[in-house]
């Protein structure tokens, strides 16, 4: 239901938006590149999904052999003293929460084309034990703000972009980005557990929480020891084994288990291909949504509007021009990615501007992109307060990298 009302709200403000530009200030370009934008986001979805299909086949595949091999059941099992307190409505030892880890492992290591296919299987699991089967359950939303908050250890494509646009240390931005998506995942859990009734002081997520702090330390004190061409080097190379050893470990698994590994895998991928075409129309609308609301001029006029008010209030604006980047995140990746090459190609890959927005584009993830796919993947009409949690994750995300760019770069 709010997406409906999201949706609307991006037609109608664009609409009136661009009205006042062509009646006021004789803009007879706007509706033109309104509508083109909606054939140009209309093809891109489609490429999206289509580019998609491969992918979901594989990880899929993959999933399916851990499934059959009981890989997956083993995670369950470990994490369910865990999953049982942030997840209280999942059956203990369902099979779900070893799908929603491997989801969050392949989140962290910054492996973004594994982590959709993952995160699919696990809404497709979570809905199979939804009662109501258009409103998304408590587990879903839980599982939708871990996605959101986007924490990442390992921002590698950040860390390219900032090369490949001459940074003096493309790595200068790897331990803000660290903190500030780990500020934005906590405060997801806790928004979302207050909404939920769930209660967190218990010595399971206490514990948790503290080792994920001690990690997130040991990494950080581990890679600042590192040059910035090593830092790239190690980054990438880790991600990459790991990966290659989960699949390994996925199919030795099967092997053990006297799994048809082959026949299991071909299972896994025919659900890839039925989900990357169900999400079709989901990424149309929401993208061209997205597209119409930033050819009419709209976003600009309310990044022009905040800086307006924080230099009204007395406060630095100097963050001010990298907000497009937090603007456009939760509406667009690549959007978002655009931004943020134009904020160093403008101020500088060094200035504070070009280093607070790949802050920003490191700090949370594309909360309606999110949306649009996972819970359409499962047909989830009603989102209840997975929208409202979702963009306070991101708020939470988008405060701490301004502070934590101060403290850094100013």
């Amino acid at each position: 239901m709010v997406l409906n009302y999201i949706w609307i709200a991006f037609f109608v403000i664009a609409f009136i938006v661009a009205l006042v530009r062509l009646i006021f200030w004789g803009d007879f370009e706007v509706f033109p590149a309104m509508m083109d934008s909606t054939f140009s986001s209309s093809k891109t979805a489609f490429e999206i999904s289509l580019g998609l299909t491969g992918v979901l086949s594989l990880w899929l595949g993959v999933m399916k052999i851990g499934e059959k091999g009981g890989v997956v059941n083993v995670l369950a099992r470990l994490l369910s003293p865990l999953f049982v307190r942030l997840f209280p409505d999942v059956p203990k030892g369902h099979p779900v929460t070893g799908s929603i880890f491997m989801n969050i492992a392949a989140n962290m290591l910054g492996l973004d084309n594994a982590a959709t296919p993952l995160g699919l299987k696990a809404m497709e699991q979570l809905q199979e034990i939804n009662p109501k089967k258009d409103t998304a359950s408590n587990p879903m939303i839980m599982f939708l703000v871990l996605n959101t908050s986007g924490l990442t250890l390992i921002p590698v494509s950040i860390l390219v972009y900032r090369a490949q646009m001459g940074a003096a240390q493309p790595t200068d931005v790897f331990i803000p980005i660290l903190l500030a998506t780990f500020f934005s995942t906590i405060m997801g859990v806790l928004i979302t557990s207050i909404y939920q009734h769930i209660n967190l002081f218990n010595r399971t997520i206490i514990l948790t929480l503290g080792g994920a702090c001690v990690l997130v330390s040991a990494v950080i004190w581990g890679f600042s020891r590192l040059d910035g061409e090593t830092m790239n080097i190690v980054s990438t190379t880790v991600a990459n084994i790991l990966l290659m050893m989960i699949i390994m470990a996925f199919i030795l698994a099967g092997v053990f288990k006297k799994v048809n590994v082959y026949d299991a895998f071909i299972e896994g991928a025919k659900d890839g291909f039925t989900t990357a075409i169900r999400i079709i129309p989901y990424l149309v609308a929401i993208l061209v949504g997205i597209g119409v609301f930033r050819a009419s001029g709209a976003m600009d006029y309310v990044i022009q509007g905040i800086g307006s008010l924080v230099e009204a209030c007395g406060i630095d604006s100097d963050f001010v021009a990298a907000l497009p980047t937090a603007m456009m995140k939760p509406l667009s990746g690549s959007g978002a990615r655009g931004m943020m090459v134009d904020a160093m190609t403008t101020y500088g890959a060094d200035s504070f501007v070009g280093r607070l927005s790949c802050v920003f584009q490191g700090s949370t993830d594309t909360t309606f992109y999110i949306l649009a796919v996972y819970f359409g993947s499962v047909g989830i009409r009603y989102t209840r307060h997975a929208v409202a949690c979702g963009l306070l994750a991101d708020l939470a995300g988008i405060i701490a990298a301004i502070f934590i760019s101060y403290l850094f770069f100013a």
